[in-house]
């Protein structure tokens, strides 16, 4: 029997994937390993790897599809064994691909066939009785018997179909189905939509729009991640202003005695260190829920937002709380050189505990974050700017301060402990060796 290829699930809440290219094309002999796709999942670009030697067979999707994870893409079958059969003309995104001599209607017998058809039934979810497994009437009658009524009038829709109707509102009552039997695809819902925006009252002209931007890939990615979290965890927000006198000190006096060619200890590389150094006093901030459990993590991983023109990607600093100044600031310049240039491996994405979001840079005096799901929190720094400030006896001194603002979920996090987790980064940055100690 053929072998499936499975769009893989690589990320915690990743749900889909986009198809971004074939590496080898339908008919070509492939060996187990071998990479045959390559799709964008949770902002990075990765190889899909035959999972057996064989011919490639039944492709599924074609480039720009966006696939359910867990989702049949193609098939390896192998050489002795028939081709597949061919994709409906009208979809990519169709299921309707099956070794020759074992679709479905092939199957069944006319009469069960014409019976399936009448009654809305997938005669790949009957199991046949008759010479073979031939699929028989009776047969069809017993699933039709056994079925809940619901599951029969269920609208037949594809995956991927049925993943664009919840993000787009649209009711697959409604959609009328251009695949086999009568399935819905993702075109019809685009369709629905596209006849829906017609019939619904807009401002909008296409002479007041400049450019349309798909919503697809990485931007796709951040969305649906950011929604989740700002609709699943019930955010509380703590700022903290921050003298980073001793902070910048410190790592001037690195810096000059760093090689010309090291990269250099930058202020973000000080506040993961602070961080992590705060997140071993307070486990609870370093923790995911799952389900009705909190987990404490062993492991201090910090992502650092970094900008790209297509969204902000978080690569991960992993073990920084046992890493020193220079270690981190080497692994955040690699990081962030690798994100540029498109060459992050899921690895570098993965595995974060808290995260790092510094915007100083472009000019941003303070803001506030949300959580990147899994984690707890997420600590957002402002820029530095020279402030007046009270000295110990009151006299006004100019110091360079920055504004952090910490966003905890409250499902985990209490106000108090949040609070004292921000104090003690606070705490770090203006005593650094604390974190040295």
């Amino acid at each position: 029997m053929p072998k499936p290829v499975i769009m893989p699930k690589l990320g915690f809440t990743q749900d889909s994937s986009e198809i971004v290219r074939w590496l080898k094309q339908a008919g070509e002999a492939v060996e187990q390993g071998d990479p045959i796709v390559e799709v964008t999942t949770d902002k990075v670009n990765m190889e899909v790897e035959a999972p057996s030697t064989g011919i490639l067979d039944g492709i599924r999707y074609e480039a720009g599809a966006i696939v359910p994870v867990t989702e049949v893409i193609a098939f390896i079958r192998a050489p002795d064994e028939p081709p597949l059969t061919a994709p409906s003309a009208s979809s990519t995104d169709s299921s309707a691909f099956s070794p020759t001599g074992a679709v479905s209607e092939a199957r069944a017998t006319p009469i069960a066939a014409k019976l399936a058809q009448e009654k809305g039934i997938d005669l790949n979810l009957v199991h046949g009785t008759g010479p073979g497994g031939r699929i028989t009437k009776s047969d069809v009658q017993a699933f039709g018997a056994t079925e809940a009524p619901t599951t029969l009038n269920k609208v037949r829709a594809v995956p991927a179909a049925r993943r664009l109707a919840r993000e787009l509102g649209i009711d697959l009552a409604t959609v009328q189905g251009s695949g086999p039997r009568g399935r819905v695809q993702s075109a019809d819902v685009r369709t629905a939509e596209a006849r829906q925006a017609k019939l619904s009252p807009s401002t909008i002209t296409p002479s007041n729009v400049l450019k349309t931007i798909p919503l697809t890939g990485m931007r796709l990615t951040i969305a649906t991640r950011m929604q989740k979290s700002a609709q699943e965890a019930p955010h509380i927000t703590f700022d903290a202003d921050v003298d980073v006198t001793a902070a910048q000190d410190l790592r001037s006096r690195i810096n000059a005695l760093l090689n010309p060619d090291q990269p250099r200890v930058s202020l973000t590389a000080v506040i993961v260190k602070a961080c992590a150094w705060a997140l071993q006093r307070h486990p609870l901030v370093n923790s995911r829920l799952q389900g009705q459990e909190i987990l404490l993590l062993k492991d201090v991983n910090i992502g650092v937002a970094v900008a790209l023109e297509e969204g902000l990607i978080v690569p991960v600093i992993k073990a920084a709380d046992q890493k020193g100044l220079t270690k981190i600031a080497v692994d955040i310049a690699q990081a962030a050189e690798r994100a540029r240039q498109g060459r992050l491996q899921m690895d570098d994405l993965t595995g974060g505990t808290f995260t790092v979001s510094n915007l100083g840079m472009f000019g941003v005096d303070r803001f506030t974050a949300i959580i990147n799901p899994p984690e707890t929190a997420i600590i957002a720094i402002g820029q530095v700017t020279n402030r007046l400030v009270p000295d110990a006896q009151g006299q006004p001194i100019v110091r360079p301060m920055l504004t952090a603002t910490l966003s905890a979920d409250h499902r985990v996090v209490d106000g108090a402990e949040a609070a004292r987790f921000l104090s003690d980064v606070r705490r770090a940055l203006e005593h650094p060796e604390l974190f040295l100690m």
